[in-house]
């Protein structure tokens, strides 16, 4: 270890804090204030977790809700444009359907010693969450979350011998999370992360994210040459990539709802 890195100072951490905003038609809502010593402006953004003001580190709060405030009618239409239709939180003997692939199946709730979401047997193509009397939705959403999760993998593990061939190497590891924006990433070590809601998408759609990260072992950028590997592979790639514009915010907005208490 370089003892002179001991002495060095630490970055500024990342702060964050939250304030209440009036809009025109009379709602009240919370912006999430981030100051980030990496920003080099102060920024306004939105998605399905709602808004966002981020702050160089010099910013004055003065400033930045000044801005908030020239940028309320652009804030307003952008909240609306992301109010997507996502399925409610889970709720205890009333959630009565489940997404899955595409679809969404019907949930039976039933008493058992664990908590444990499995394909319902006495229902063709149904679910069955089975928990104690005592169970609260942490463990709900975390029986949810495995199952999710198993589903995910079992897709992968049909699809990736398929194009494990033409690849120098197969991804070092593979990790499902709830992701904000990207629906994949390779890292330089060839660990792969997915979206964990990518198992709520049409299946076609979810093998193309995972066919587009594949060829990231081929080429790092997204360059022509990348492009023309996930096209040898996946020759219906644009009409995935359309589909999750119109539906990727739902997909993401519906999986936070179902984990979140």
């Amino acid at each position: 270890m370089n003892p002179f890195r001991l002495l060095s100072p630490k970055p500024p951490a990342i702060e964050r804090d939250a304030f209440a905003l009036q809009l025109a038609d009379g709602r009240t809502i919370e912006v999430q204030r981030v100051r980030d010593p990496r920003a080099r402006r102060i920024r306004l953004s939105v998605d399905e977790r709602g808004a966002r003001l981020t702050l160089p580190r010099r910013a004055s709060l003065v400033a930045g809700e000044r801005f908030v405030d020239e940028h309320r009618d652009w804030l307003a239409q952008q909240l609306d444009r992301h109010a997507v239709e996502a399925m409610p939180a889970l709720v205890r003997d009333q959630t009565d359907r489940l997404p899955l692939r595409g679809a969404t199946l019907p949930l039976r709730w039933a008493e058992g010693r664990y908590t444990r979401l499995q394909f319902d047997d006495d229902s063709e193509g149904g679910l069955q969450l089975s928990l104690p009397a005592r169970a609260g939705h942490t463990a709900i959403a975390s029986a949810l979350r495995d199952f999710y999760e198993a589903q995910a993998r079992a897709d992968v593990g049909r699809w990736l011998p398929r194009y494990l061939p033409e690849l120098p190497r197969a991804p070092s590891r593979l990790r499902f999370k709830v992701m904000s924006s990207l629906w994949g990433s390779l890292a330089p070590d060839g660990a792969m992360t997915l979206d964990l809601a990518l198992v709520l998408a049409r299946p076609s759609a979810f093998e193309y994210v995972l066919v587009h990260e594949l060829c990231h072992l081929l080429h790092a950028d997204h360059s022509r040459a990348f492009w023309r590997e996930v096209e040898a592979r996946c020759p219906h790639w644009r009409e995935e990539r359309d589909w999750f514009r119109a539906e990727g915010r739902r997909l993401k907005a519906t999986l936070r709802a179902l984990l979140s208490p």
